[in-house]
């Protein structure tokens, strides 16, 4: 799998995706031929490489024969991209980028969505800038996207809606969910394209992921901003094998007022929701009151929804965040013919990369027999469930194990 680590160190624009994406190994003549498919007119591509506070990059720039005065609707630029025959995938981000910038604006204006007119991100060089961006990541083959924190800038910025404080509305929208970082620069560093794009794309913020990476490349902002180079570096590479790591929150609140049919019950609304996972704990709070600990753990994405069904199902007044970066065994399972019929063996497994000694192919931690199907064989035999657990563990060991691997 191809990942792509957007390391925004001074912040994000489209074309500095753009621009990292080209720098990295995305063919420049392919990209034209793709973006010529939207039947724009009055615009001419460059792609220069250029110096920011002494470091180069590729400065993506789209040149427009007049300013493009046409402020145009959600739905006729999804109907543009539908036409362009552009390849399945880059057509389906590019539509998902719009969508959700459709929706930070009709937020932000308090119109619908069907209603919103885009005014700097509906013209030629934002559009050019946003399927560019989708276009070159299919360009190098990019499955996941991965994004660090990203930083806003301060101060003001004067745009069609006049003079509006850093970051924009529709910026701050579109960063609902996202992690923020902090950046000394004034004026705007991150942009409505910039955020949409790494918005909607990203698995995940946080540090670099475990990868083998395979190109590094800088996308170059248009101008100098002191002491920081203006650029955006991209990671293009495999995803590593070593083990998955990932960003998730963790939200907890304290309950010394709550029956247990309550948590129980919000523990269920929890996994329910997508959480990956949801626990109590018994804790003793003020006044000596036992109590519970109510945590649950989910993408950030969800992190909202998951923290408002707390407030709504408990009697908290208060419900606590923090995110956490974790390490993931890879799984995979097998599955074992036993005297009670098949039953599937979650094997968990550290894989080797450059900087391991595992052996090549990696080492598998833990075999552990599914508990569901086990329960099931039991019923089915009239017999414990610990018995089919050790019958499948015994049938486990007695097969190879995974090529490369290790039992």
């Amino acid at each position: 799998m191809t990942i792509a680590y957007f390391d925004c160190f001074a912040g994000a624009a489209g074309d500095m995706i753009v621009g990292a994406m080209l720098d990295a190994g995305a063919d420049f003549a392919a990209l034209q031929v793709e973006l010529a498919k939207l039947g724009l007119p009055g615009y001419r591509l460059q792609a220069a490489a250029v110096q920011r506070t002494g470091m180069g990059g590729t400065h993506f720039q789209v040149e427009l024969a007049e300013h493009d005065h046409h402020h145009r609707h959600l739905a006729e630029i999804l109907d543009m991209i539908d036409r362009a025959g552009l390849s399945p995938a880059a057509a389906a981000n590019a539509k998902a980028v719009f969508q959700r910038l459709g929706e930070a604006e009709a937020k932000v204006h308090r119109v619908s969505v069907q209603d919103v007119h885009f005014h700097e991100v509906g013209a030629v060089d934002s559009i050019v800038d946003i399927v560019g961006a989708c276009v070159a990541f299919d360009l190098l083959g990019v499955d996941e996207v991965f994004c660090s924190p990203i930083p806003c800038g301060s101060g003001t910025i004067d745009c069609a809606h006049g003079r509006l404080p850093v970051p924009a509305p529709a910026v701050a929208a579109l960063l609902v969910g996202a992690k923020l970082a902090e950046n000394p620069l004034t004026g705007e560093v991150t942009t409505p394209t910039g955020a949409a794009i790494l918005t909607t794309l990203a698995k995940s913020y946080g540090p670099l992921p475990a990868m083998d990476i395979q190109a590094v490349g800088y996308g170059a902002g248009s101008r100098e901003t002191g002491d920081m180079p203006n650029l955006l570096r991209v990671f293009v590479g495999a995803k590593s094998d070593a083990g998955d790591a990932d960003t998730v929150v963790e939200l907890s609140a304290n309950l010394d007022d709550c029956t247990g049919e309550i948590v129980g019950a919000t523990l269920a609304t929890l996994m329910e929701m997508g959480c990956l996972d949801a626990w109590a704990s018994p804790i003793y709070m003020k006044k000596n009151r036992p109590a519970f600990l109510l945590s649950a753990l989910c993408s950030p994405a969800d992190a909202d929804a998951v923290e408002e069904a707390i407030f709504l199902q408990t009697s908290t007044f208060g419900v606590r965040r923090r995110t956490c970066t974790r390490s993931k065994l890879h799984r995979e399972h097998r599955t074992v013919e036993t005297p009670y019929g098949p039953v599937r063996v979650k094997l968990g497994l550290r894989r080797s990369s450059a900087l391991s000694s595992l052996p090549k192919g990696g080492q598998i931690i833990t075999a552990a027999p599914e508990f569901s199907d086990c329960q099931s064989a039991a019923a089915s035999h009239h017999v414990s469930v610990r018995e089919v657990m050790a019958a499948a563990l015994r049938a486990y060991s007695t097969q190879s194990p995974i090529e490369g691997g290790s039992k």
